[in-house]
């Protein structure tokens, strides 16, 4: 046998196609995480000013028309109306000047995101410098001591991810990456589900009780995780009835290559370019974040978009799971492997 004839031997079409398809999943990896995160910028970021009616207009122009655009600047009654923006996160900011005096105060919530609120400190503190005033920064949502940068949500949601879509592969591998029928997709599905549940109470209960990363609600972080877990793994269960084996490497395109970098963790949404800010909130790694950080640090505030979001993907992916086993003929367990 020749070498060539041993390379044809060794190396199936099917499996050059899968090595390329890595190839590609890999530089798509590398572009995504390197484009989303290597120059972070605020843009726009949602920021109310408290200030004498004579004066708010002027300073929300100002404001406005920074270089760069940092702040999408808006006037807000008085502190207190714009501490409950805060804390409903329709803000992520405010500056409140006081006309009596030459401090100004900035209000953040350093549980959205450290760098945000350390961030929108510097540029208060650069234009009040240039009116020859000061500003004293008050947290009004304080991120944990125990949670550095704020990241401790967003790796506990990228961990109940890794989980979904790991157990679902598993399912799949261990008996065709398409289901049968539509008994068997049901009984993965519930599987799945039995598997969500432990793991969002495993993962509530390390950051909570255990590490006491993250305070809030050890029930709503649990529901959440269920949640976060399921919907990754039907979406996983899904691609792989579409496509096959395949179906993993969509998952992991989906929830690693474009739902992390774009999920707000290491740098909040507004500091991240056009693209990953537009797509963060509707994959689950985004959507997930946001919800652990909301039931942590602001009373559990806004959360009914990104949890529709997860609901979204676990009804699609165990629709379409359910759909295509159906539309399959039964099989014995023998013609089951793929």
């Amino acid at each position: 046998m020749t070498f060539v004839d041993e390379m044809k031997s060794a190396v199936t079409p099917r499996a050059a196609l899968l090595v390329i398809g890595v190839l590609v999943l890999q530089l798509l990896f590398i572009t995504s995480y390197v484009g989303a995160l290597h120059n972070p910028k605020p843009k726009d970021v949602a920021f109310g000013v408290v200030a004498p009616a004579q004066a708010a207009p002027k300073l929300v122009a100002e404001l406005g028309q920074l270089p760069g655009k940092p702040l999408d600047p808006r006037a807000v009654g008085s502190e207190a109306e714009a501490r409950k923006q805060i804390m409903n996160r329709d803000i992520d900011g405010a500056l409140v000047v006081d006309p009596a005096s030459t401090t100004d105060t900035l209000l953040v919530a350093s549980g959205g995101g450290t760098v945000l609120a350390t961030t929108l400190t510097k540029i208060a503190t650069t234009v009040d410098a240039a009116q020859h005033r000061t500003v004293k920064t008050v947290d009004v949502a304080p991120a944990s001591g125990q949670d550095f940068d704020g990241l401790s949500a967003f790796y506990l949601v990228v961990g109940w991810c890794v989980g979904g879509y790991l157990c679902a592969s598993i399912l799949a591998i261990s008996a065709g990456s398409r289901a049968a029928n539509r008994d068997r997709a049901a009984i993965r599905l519930g599987s799945m589900a039995l598997y969500s549940i432990v793991s969002g109470l495993g993962g509530a209960v390390i950051v909570g009780p255990v590490l006491g990363a993250l305070p809030g609600s050890i029930l709503a972080l649990w529901g959440l995780g269920a949640l976060v877990v399921f919907a990754v793994g039907a979406i996983t269960l899904a691609l792989q009835a579409l496509t096959g084996i395949v179906g993993i490497g969509l998952a992991v395109l989906i929830i690693v290559v474009a739902g992390n970098p774009s999920a707000g963790g290491a740098f909040p949404l507004p500091m991240l370019p056009p693209f990953w800010q537009a797509i963060g909130p509707a994959l689950p790694p985004g959507a997930g974040t946001w919800v652990a950080r909301s039931i942590a640090y602001f009373k559990g505030n806004a959360v009914t978009g990104p949890l529709l979001v997860l609901s979204a993907w676990a009804v699609v992916g165990t629709v379409i799971t359910l759909v295509m086993s159906s539309l399959r003929k039964d099989r014995t367990p023998a013609e089951v492997a793929e």
